[in-house]
């Protein structure tokens, strides 16, 4: 496994992994927990919730490194 961090091709795979999945995760969480809020055009609730008073930090980092993990766990499995 240390071997295979070292890599830049892992580091490349995971990426194109970790990135599509990071964006389909933010997607479904938005849509999940104020879709009607985002298609009724109340994007200021939709603020107030996901990112007012520092929750932004929260609402990306744990994006961010379930995206990171899910990369490196399918990657590492595949790179056999």
């Amino acid at each position: 496994m240390l071997s295979k961090l070292k890599q830049k091709l892992f580091w490349v795979n995971v990426f194109k992994i970790a990135f599509p999945f990071f964006v389909i995760v933010t997607l479904f969480s938005l849509l999940f927990n104020s879709a009607s809020d985002i298609f009724s055009g109340n994007f200021d609730i939709v603020y107030e919730r996901h990112f007012s008073n520092k929750k932004w930090i929260r609402f990306w980092l744990t994006k961010v490194t379930v995206s990171l993990i899910y990369g490196i766990y399918v990657t590492n499995k595949r790179m056999k």
